[in-house]
């Protein structure tokens, strides 16, 4: 752990270095500060006392720095994020995202929620408590997301009410239930009446017309599910923020920034959702976003704005989000504006990042969280599937840019009694088998569009409520790749002829690893490595397109452990149609 360089101040300390009548205890000297109320840069020194800026202007220090040609904003914020999708564990994310100039999140811990329930939430919690990185979290507000799978825990009205009273905890996270909403159920209403529950976030993909302004109506002031611009333009007409995404699967930035050239951008924000480790390390995260709108010739200052303030003041956070007196010193320097990979970054007047390297350190996990593998042994006739005469499969179809999927009716392959998977035509057998309460429910399917051509991939991210989830191209390759990831303890793995050709271990719920980034990293880029080798394209994040395939909140057909999913109707449908 770093030792603590700058210790908190009194009012009259912090008011006399404002004031200019004592030395601050540090400054930062010449650089081009920028202003995010004016959107303007200002030539200034910023004097830090203690944790907070004291003020902007020109100061003297008992310790200074020389920024003089660079360019200072305040730190990063990242609007909407699940820490369990970088599948590192909170302390080893936050150095991640210290390099890349983020010193505040607000993440839904809903997929560890999913595996642990409360204790999931509470050990996030723990975590994150004495790390250099300003983490909030809003109370998981659909767990389990639907009625139509099996999750490891489910989280009622006056289970969130205990998270409410905790201090980094702002309010309820992500409504996908979107339906329960406007239909009123009284669950969901008794969960969107809680107290201390101001700030609720949305998740509501196409809607529009009367049903949103019924869905705001409900005091949901946000959505990152916006594909179009024409629909994130009416729901900022209609008072929401609007969290533009970049993450690893869903890519919506370019397609939504056009929105910025017709609204002033005050209710716009930048958001990964869910981002994969090798993403976060290779391209970045809210720095990434910045980076790939100012290469496509969007507005700096408004993208710096929607990566700070905005952010800041939709949660309430009026301490975070600006360089200004009284506002926390996180604080990011660039030698330029078209590479936001910070040089420097302060965290809470410290300096946690100096010349691209990180000064802070810890374990990954201080605490081990209880295995979450509850499920039996599968075999390939697990994964059997009986033609029935005349009729055709209800197919997903991918969409390899989108978290939305289509549906079509396919004629079967069948060998032996057996419908199996058709590499040739690109349609591929699915399995999502439940892991937490050993019930043996296993749901089956068929995907078009994976692109893989031998062996099978297995993962036990599968969101929202993370049961194994499988697919390959034999029932027998499949059968192994469950298996392996049952005694792992969950975990990414690619199969071939029953060998196991590379794997990511996620000790942590199944979702995230005990190891140091780089190990992660590594394992990662080798797993890859092999599922490029069985046919998928490299430009195609399997493993972080596999873990949507069950999220039966995202239309428009996906799988469940209890069978596939019509997510525009909301109810579950045969295999089989005509």
């Amino acid at each position: 752990m770093l030792k603590q360089v700058m210790s908190e101040t009194t009012l009259e300390e912090k008011i006399a270095v404002g004031a200019g009548l004592e030395k601050a205890d540090l400054v930062l000297k010449g650089g081009k500060v920028f202003n995010v109320f004016t959107g303007k840069w200002e030539l200034a020194d910023i004097a830090v006392s203690g944790t907070t800026i004291a003020g902007v202007g020109e100061y003297n220090g008992r310790k200074e720095y020389d920024v003089s040609g660079k360019y200072l904003t305040p730190g990063f914020l990242d609007a909407h994020m699940h820490i369990e999708s970088s599948m590192l564990a909170p302390r080893e994310l936050a150095k991640v995202l210290l390099l890349n100039g983020v010193t505040g999140i607000f993440a839904d811990p809903h997929e560890i929620a999913n595996v642990f329930g409360l204790e999931g939430v509470r050990f996030m919690l723990r975590e994150t408590e004495d790390i250099p990185l300003s983490v909030y979290f809003l109370a998981p507000s659909c767990v389990p997301a639907t009625n139509m799978e099996t999750s490891g825990a489910c989280l009622r009205a006056e289970d969130l009410q205990q998270l409410l009273q905790e201090e980094r905890v702002l309010g309820l996270g992500e409504m996908m239930n979107y339906p329960g909403v406007l239909q009123r159920f009284p669950e969901v209403m008794a969960k969107l009446t809680l107290s201390h529950s101001e700030i609720k976030d949305g998740h509501a993909p196409g809607l529009r017309g009367k049903n949103l302004n019924g869905y705001i109506d409900a005091g949901i002031n946000s959505d990152h599910e916006a594909y179009l611009p024409e629909e994130a333009l009416e729901k900022l007409a209609r008072g929401m923020y609007v969290l533009l995404r970049e993450g690893s699967a869903a890519h919506n930035l370019l397609d939504l920034l056009p929105i910025v050239k017709k609204t002033n951008c005050r209710r716009c924000c930048l958001a990964t959702d869910d981002r994969h480790l090798d993403d976060l390390i290779t391209k970045g995260s809210i720095n990434y976003m910045v980076e790939i709108g100012v290469t496509h010739g969007y507005s700096v200052e408004k993208l710096l704005t929607m990566a700070t303030l905005n952010t800041a003041e939709r949660f309430h956070r009026y301490d975070l989000g600006a360089l200004a007196p009284g506002y926390q010193a996180d604080i990011n320097v660039f030698n330029n504006l078209v590479n936001f990979q910070p040089e420097t970054v302060l965290k809470s007047g410290q300096v946690i990042v100096r010349k691209k390297q990180l000064l802070w350190d810890s374990v990954p996990v201080s605490e081990l969280p209880p295995s979450s593998m509850d499920m039996e042994e599968v075999t390939a006739q697990s994964f059997k599937i009986i033609p029935e005469e005349g009729k055709l499969l209800q197919t997903i179809v991918l969409n390899q840019d989108q978290l939305l999927t289509g549906k079509a009716a396919l004629p079967p392959l069948v060998k032996d009694g057996n419908v199996v998977s058709n590499p040739e035509l690109d349609l591929l057998k699915m399995a999502v088998c439940e892991r937490h309460h050993h019930t043996g429910k296993i749901g089956l399917g068929f995907v078009q569009g994976f692109k893989l051509k031998r062996g099978a991939l297995a993962s036990t991210v599968a969101h929202d409520s993370h049961n194994l989830i499988v697919i390959g191209t034999n029932d027998k390759d499949m059968a192994f790749a469950a298996n392996v990831l049952r005694e792992a303890g969950g975990g990414l793995v690619a199969v071939e002829d029953g060998r196991v050709l590379g794997s990511v271990p996620l000790a942590v719920g199944g979702l995230m690893s005990e190891g140091k980034a780089d190990v992660v990293f590594q394992q990662l880029k080798e797993l890859n490595h092999w599922t490029h080798e069985l046919g998928i394209p490299e430009d195609i994040n399997a493993f972080m397109l596999l873990s949507f395939l069950a999220l039966p909140v995202i239309p428009s057909l996906k799988l469940s452990d209890q069978g596939l999913i019509d997510v525009d109707n909301f109810c579950k449908v045969p295999l089989w149609t005509k």
